[in-house]
């Protein structure tokens, strides 16, 4: 027996400007896909790139941090193994 995971699905209205319809539209055209397809692969692909900001400014932010370096060279110095996943 499989299991088929729903997904609930949300109907978004937002405004863009007639040029840029305008390219999707031709982009459309090419790829042989439908508008949704592009608009939740971009809005996907935004999302990953704004995650991947938190994660950079959070290692940044880290990276400055004297009391959080002087704690991990402590643990890199302890002998314990550490295992990356």
């Amino acid at each position: 027996m499989t299991s088929t995971k729903k997904t609930n699905i949300n109907k978004v209205t937002f405004n863009i400007s007639s040029d840029l319809k305008k390219d999707l539209l031709t982009l459309k055209n090419e790829l042989k896909v439908s508008l949704n397809t592009i608009y939740n692969n971009a809005l996907k692909e935004y999302v990953k790139k704004q995650e991947l900001k938190k994660w950079e400014q959070g290692a940044i932010k880290a990276s400055q941090n004297k009391d959080y370096l002087k704690k991990c060279r402590s643990i890199g110095n302890s002998g314990v193994e550490i295992y990356e996943y």
